[in-house]
């Protein structure tokens, strides 16, 4: 589970939550976050929520799918409002705009986090560039925090959402992590934990990269799970005869997941290939990481 306690504030990581925490201090009305599946989008925002004060109204709304009325149902009970009978798109931004207006007036701005907004209509994801005309004047009512996988990135560049792209002020878009960041990741949970962080070795370290692809999902699974054959052998260090083991026994599933290119932008290979030296080709760039 996403855990902010034991992230590891790499330079990649810190400056991807600076970005988001940025868009939130600045008033920024739409910040976006992208990032492949596994990358720690979802750690990065409860650690934004547990920095926020009294003075921001949360509104957390995850796989939200359906028209534009639709939209406002998720957003208002998102807030704790239920809106009743009201079906009427008219009825619907009007008790919403009421909500908000409500917020400000006790001193309070609203934050709305839209997680998995990659699964948003166009249609939706205007409403909510409308939703920022509530702002007027030095006046922040709301803000939005988009974030989701990279093909949200290309959404909100389509031509038809030009104006919701204008108003993105803040955007950060993370990446799996590189060997070296990979293996701080490993060795910062496990002395996080109790471990002393030489459980497992130079050589393994490099191998649990190449088979995940930098993901720290990933990562934390075949650790996991390496652990546990560990155990079960009273092995006191991990090397790659005993990762080999775990592919082999394919019980770590994710493998043959760790190199498609939803995950790590690259080119799928065979799980089996995963560990090989040379058959896997590491990240453009360093990012952050996630519990």
């Amino acid at each position: 589970m996403p855990d902010p306690s034991l992230i590891l504030w790499s330079r990649e990581y810190r400056r991807a939550f600076s970005v988001l925490e940025y868009g939130v201090i600045s008033g920024a009305p739409i910040t976006l976050l992208t990032g492949a599946i596994g990358c720690g989008k979802t750690t990065l925002l409860r650690e934004l929520l547990g920095r926020l004060d009294d003075t921001v109204t949360v509104g957390l709304i995850s796989n939200a799918q359906g028209g534009r009325g639709e939209l406002l149902q998720w957003i208002l009970n998102a807030l704790g409002h239920d809106p009743g009978r009201k079906t009427s798109y008219v009825a619907l931004f009007q008790a919403l705009q009421d909500v908000l207006v409500a917020e400000y007036a006790a001193g309070r701005r609203t934050l709305l986090i839209f997680d998995e907004a990659q699964n948003l209509s166009l249609e939706s994801l205007e409403e909510l560039r409308m939703l920022t005309n509530i702002n007027t004047g030095k006046d922040v009512v709301i803000q939005l925090v988009l974030t989701g996988q990279p093909e949200l990135r290309d959404l909100v560049r389509s031509p038809r959402l030009e104006q919701l792209a204008q108003r993105i002020a803040v955007s950060y878009d993370l990446k799996p992590m590189d060997a070296t960041t990979t293996a701080d990741f490993i060795r910062h949970r496990l002395c996080a934990v109790g471990g002393s962080g030489r459980e497992f070795d130079a050589a393994a370290l490099a191998m649990i990269h190449q088979v995940s692809r930098g993901v720290p999902r990933l990562i934390n699974q075949f650790c996991d799970i390496s652990l546990l054959y560990a155990w079960t052998t009273e092995a006191h260090e991990i090397g790659p005869a005993l990762l080999t083991q775990v592919l082999e026994d394919n019980i770590f599933f994710a493998a043959q997941l760790a190199t498609s290119p939803a995950l790590a932008g690259g080119t799928r290979s065979g799980p089996e290939k995963g560990h090989e030296k040379g058959k896997t080709a590491t990240p453009a760039k360093t990012s952050g990481q996630t519990s």
